[in-house]
């Protein structure tokens, strides 16, 4: 039985080691793509070590299709180049998979960040030892292949695994089971498994070598225990690991949204603290004042009285200080009771880690000192995170430029995105129609900028005061200069 699985090994020899080849680097695009995205979890952050292990290795396998075919054309001395190619795209595929390990398990403290140079010390000394004076020690080119490669996949490959597969649970734990999903918790698990299995198959169970372990455990011995050669067990394995990826993967999108609906409750709540504000300063304060006034009229109808006269100066300090206190609340609610400059608050809107871990944000600012009020700054601050919310919730863009000048006297501030941009047909919201309302207010105007592919720009275009004094009736910009 085990010749005639020998026999059809050998024969599909290519298939089996195209489709290993192929399910390596497809898990190695895939997961560069979803590198792309931003999020605070640090998978994302290890995740192009992963992505760049499986294009190598994937091109790795594909050598073993590729440089048989090549060698009944090419020179001899080609032929070797090749041999020597394939196998440092191993060694430095099982260094990304060890790097890979070593950043999960982060943020390690200070005491043992010099362990993540150790992946790159095991490399150059393998790079320097097996592969270097390998090469100028053994005379046949197949046997340093083997020799080399078999050290490669220990001294890489099977600790890189194994504490890849170790980073995996402990990342699981640590970051995604407070998130509370349990089926992307199961899956990352699952992914561990398959990877401490791929750490032992590819780093353990290598080319027969005349030295332990490899005289002792290796691809030969497998395959006359079980039947089924190593290359098809790391296949499966990879396949799994790849499933695996992908559906745990989702937490990508899950930590999004979680973060959207932040956003959402915070605009919100934003709303209703000014609805609040404007009810104390619209109403409650303008009846204390009214209240006031009737005190203050009683005491000189009354005239002074030894009697009355004291209880209405009581009665007008404890209004006093009830309008003090409604006036603190109002600026509480607003989150300003002091005037603010326009600089720092773009550049505070730029550095929001709410938008910075998902959006590459540049800040582009050519404007003199000018200073805000707090009405202004809360006004403008909501203008700006809507906007930003906007970018994340519909423009699926990667960069974002946070822009103000001034031109003609009227200050120009500017959100443009590179995402799929709207159609001008596209219908206006609730938070659009808000954010025109707040410029209103402002004294501006708020223009959008877009087209189909193009992204978007939303512009605000605010009128300039002179040193302090407000433009008409409306707030103003003042400037300090």
């Amino acid at each position: 039985m085990r010749e005639v699985l020998q026999a059809f090994f050998e024969t599909n020899r290519i298939i089996v080691y195209s489709v290993y080849g192929q399910v390596f680097f497809t898990t190695g695009v895939i997961l560069a793509i979803q590198s792309l995205r931003h999020s605070r979890l640090r998978l994302a952050q290890a995740l192009p070590w992963l992505a760049l292990f499986g294009v190598l290795h994937g091109l790795h396998e594909w050598g073993d299709v590729f440089i048989p075919i090549q060698a009944t054309y090419l020179p001899s001395f080609l032929v070797q180049l090749l041999h020597i190619a394939q196998v440092f795209l191993l060694a430095l595929s099982f260094l990304c998979l060890f790097q890979f390990g070593i950043s999960t398990l982060g943020p390690l403290p200070p005491r043992w960040r010099w362990a993540f140079w150790v992946p790159t010390g095991v490399f150059l000394i393998w790079l320097l030892g097996p592969f270097y004076v390998g090469l100028t020690v053994i005379p046949e080119i197949e046997a340093w292949h083997r020799v080399a490669g078999a050290t490669a996949r220990y001294s890489l490959g099977l600790p890189g695994g194994l504490i890849a597969a170790y980073g995996l649970r402990l990342h699981a734990h640590r970051h995604i089971a407070p998130l509370e999903l349990p089926h992307i918790l199961r899956t990352l698990r699952v992914a561990g498994l398959a990877m401490a299995g791929y750490g032992i198959a590819g780093g353990l169970f290598g080319p027969v070598v005349p030295f332990f372990p490899g005289n002792l455990l290796n691809e030969m011995t497998v395959f006359q225990t079980v039947g089924i050669p190593m290359p098809v067990w790391r296949s499966l394995l990879g396949l799994i690991l790849l499933i695996a990826l992908l559906r745990a993967l989702e937490v990508f999108q899950v930590e999004v949204d979680r973060r959207i609906e932040e956003m959402e409750r915070a605009n919100i709540l934003t709303l209703e603290r000014e609805r609040i504000g404007r009810e104390l300063h619209d109403r409650i304060l303008q009846q204390i004042y009214a209240a006031g006034l009737l005190v203050e009229a009683v005491r000189e109808h009354c005239g002074w009285n030894p009697k009355v006269g004291p209880l209405m100066e009581e009665m007008l300090l404890a209004l006093n200080r009830a309008i003090e206190d409604v006036r603190l609340y109002i600026a509480t609610l607003h989150g300003m009771s002091q005037p603010g400059h326009l600089r720092t608050l773009l550049e505070e809107m730029a550095r929001d880690p709410r938008f910075r871990s998902m959006l590459d944000v540049e800040v582009r600012l050519d404007i003199p000192d000018l200073l805000l009020e707090p009405e202004q700054a809360a006004h403008l601050a909501a203008i700006l995170s809507e906007a930003f919310s906007n970018v994340l919730r519909h423009a699926r863009a990667r960069r974002v430029v946070l822009e103000a000048q001034v031109k003609d006297d009227r200050l120009r501030i500017g959100v443009r995105d590179d995402g799929v941009g709207m159609r001008p047909d596209h219908p206006v919201g609730m938070g659009l129609r808000t954010m025109r309302e707040r410029a209103r207010l402002l004294g501006g105007v708020l223009r959008i900028e877009s087209a189909p592919g193009e992204g978007t720009t939303v512009w605000l275009e605010l009128p300039m005061a002179e040193k302090g004094r407000p433009l008409d009736e409306a707030p103003a910009l003042a400037d300090r200069g």
